[in-house]
């Protein structure tokens, strides 16, 4: 059997207090929002030990992930990170001043700017993601890879609308 967590206790006090309310949904999105809480100390912790916020580990990471040479336009920053134009020129300018990112003309359009990481932003975005990896591992030691799997696919179903959604804004 199982062992108990607080939403199970959370749940059944609910349901003791208000048994003609469905709090069904508690069951699922009470776990994910304390497991988020816990994620977050973990990657802030990860980043920590980069010398990183969070969001210059968004940042960073989307421009790793682009591949060499590590450059993307503000746009397409603003567009995988989520957040407005004047929040990312604000970002890019606070990781220019710390050398983790520089700011280049595109040369497809003078008029335009690309953002590329430097070899300093390189090093720490890989750091971060490798000691993210382990602690990330270690929140979900208790599944099996297949387990994990199911979980995956199940919150994939769950958040696909919220991501369409989000491609919107």
């Amino acid at each position: 059997m199982t062992a108990r967590d607080e939403v199970d206790r959370i749940v059944e006090a609910w349901r003791r207090e208000r048994p003609e309310l469905d709090v069904e949904p508690l069951q699922v999105l009470s776990r994910v929002s304390r497991l988020a809480r816990h994620l977050d100390l973990a990657r802030k912790q990860a980043f920590a030990a980069s010398d990183l916020e969070s969001w210059e580990f968004d940042v960073l990471s989307a421009l790793r992930r682009a591949g060499k040479p590590y450059e993307l336009s503000p746009k397409a920053l603003l567009l995988q990170t989520l957040v407005s134009s004047g929040t990312m020129t604000n970002r890019i300018d606070r990781l220019t001043t710390r050398g983790l990112v520089e700011r280049r003309t595109d040369p497809n359009d003078g008029r335009s700017i690309r953002v590329r990481m430097t070899d300093e932003g390189r090093v720490r975005v890989d750091r971060a993601i490798d000691q993210l990896m382990v602690s990330e591992a270690a929140l979900l030691q208790r599944l099996s890879r297949g387990d994990q799997e199911k979980l995956a696919g199940l919150l994939r179903t769950l958040s696909a609308d919220f991501d369409d959604d989000a491609s919107e804004l």
